[in-house]
């Protein structure tokens, strides 16, 4: 195709993460392709076109079935891994990489066993599928919970962790095996769905090498090429992996806004062999996720927000679109931040008072 590099990147499935690999990949001049996974007819991929993916896992399809038999699936090899909850802790644990304490739930566990060698509150996780809070399930035993039907061998448990907060970081590794990252990320989830995120923070910079280290570790150890995302708690100053996205990642979003290469960019550059460099970070970033919310052009008004909607459908507890801030001084946050807030709705009350407490000082 003319005026393009002689690259053409497919994409396993067509969701938002795929659209704005799409949007990325145009002004490269790389021929970004997402693809249905359950469209009616495979493509046919040429021998030198690069295969990626927006989705841990999928279902056999002729779509899913052309594309992770290419040649040029960049990391296919883990995706199983990181797609089974039970494989991804096990590969973290050969690797020392701290977690949550945390087991396979075995045909013949009990709850009172879990119990007795996690504590009081466990959190059950499906090994897959599962996402913003779904297929999951406490097992408290203050109140006899039980273990679901059919979730023994299907399962890990975790012990409850009262972290101090949730951060996270995004990694990219080039095809040299160079590695690269955005600074850390503060993340606000409510109802299981990550809501708002802040970057970069002075107060996580002490966090900044140990958490490179630890993602360092782990893509060197797989040879990852591309984004790779890594959720943890911090608790009292250490920090242990939650989950691992191998993918971009909706805590990296703010990167559109904030960074002269985006995750997305930063994604595209690698998995095609372009030439990646460290991405420069400017201002102060904060990121809004619209979940449930139909589309309103006001939020165009505010100043300085810029809207990514995804062209979904409106349904509860769906992510339809997300609103990233770059900004410099407290007067100006504050602006955009009482600006937005009457136009979200209601539950966003809570999410705006924590944009608040974190970005603004009390006398601001």
């Amino acid at each position: 195709m003319s005026g393009y590099f002689n690259k053409t990147l497919w994409v396993l499935g067509a969701g938002q993460l795929g659209n704005m690999l799409q949007h990325a990949g145009y002004p490269l001049g790389v021929d970004v392709k997402p693809i249905d996974i359950d469209a009616e007819s495979a493509p046919v991929l040429d021998k030198d076109d690069v295969v990626t993916a927006e989705r841990e896992e999928w279902p056999k399809t002729p779509v899913t079935n052309a594309l992770s038999a290419h040649n040029n699936f960049a990391n296919q090899d883990f995706f199983a891994t990181i797609a089974d909850r039970f494989l991804q802790k096990s590969l973290l644990d050969k690797l020392g990489l701290a977690t949550a304490p945390w087991q396979l739930v075995k045909a013949d566990d009990s709850e009172a066993q879990i119990h007795q060698n996690l504590g009081e509150r466990v959190l059950l996780k499906r090994r897959k599928g599962g996402y913003d809070g779904r297929g999951q399930h406490w097992l408290k035993q203050a109140e006899n919970s039980e273990i679901p039907a059919d979730w023994h061998e299907n399962a890990i448990a975790e012990q409850a962790i009262n972290f101090d907060e949730e951060v996270s970081l995004i990694g990219v590794r080039d095809q040299q095996g160079q590695c690269y990252f955005y600074p850390l990320t503060l993340n606000l989830h409510q109802n299981g769905i990550l809501t708002a995120s802040i970057s970069p923070l002075d107060r996580l910079k002490p966090l900044q090498a140990t958490a490179e280290a630890m993602l360092t570790k782990l893509m060197d150890a797989v040879e990852y090429v591309g984004v790779m995302a890594m959720e943890c708690f911090h608790v009292e100053g250490k920090l242990l992996i939650n989950e691992i996205a191998p993918r971009v990642h909706n805590s990296g979003h703010w990167t559109q806004a904030g960074s002269n290469i985006s995750q997305f960019e930063s994604h595209v550059r690698c998995v095609t062999g372009l030439p990646m460099i460290q991405p420069s970070v400017r201002n102060t970033n904060f990121m809004i996720n619209l979940i449930g919310c139909e589309l309103d052009k006001d939020w165009l008004a505010v100043e300085g927000s810029e809207l990514f909607w995804y062209q979904k459908s409106v349904r509860p507890g769906r992510k339809v679109g997300h609103i990233n801030f770059s900004k410099t001084g407290e007067k100006n946050i504050q602006s955009a931040l009482e600006q937005i807030e009457p136009l979200l709705p209601e539950q966003y009350q809570e999410t705006i008072a924590w944009l608040k407490a974190e970005l603004l000082s009390p006398s601001a």
